[in-house]
């Protein structure tokens, strides 16, 4: 998986931030005054935890993954 492709999902990865790690991506100064190493561990930590872009990413296997089609 590319980081575009996570940051093609960023309304979900603000939602799962937020519920996840009570981390409001939106107060001023929070992204300015962290690094991308803060920022880049959380966004991972997402994809393992139960979260709106870990089932986006890895849906359940009887929901096709994102591009794909049905058989």
């Amino acid at each position: 998986m590319k980081w575009s492709q996570i940051l093609d999902e960023w309304p979900l990865v603000e939602a799962d931030l937020h519920e996840v790690y009570g981390i409001d991506v939106g107060a001023p100064g929070l992204l300015e005054s962290r690094s991308w190493r803060w920022l880049r561990m959380r966004i991972l930590g997402l994809l393992s935890a139960d979260s709106r872009l870990q089932r986006h990413f890895s849906p359940p296997d009887d929901t096709p993954a994102p591009g794909t089609r049905r058989t």
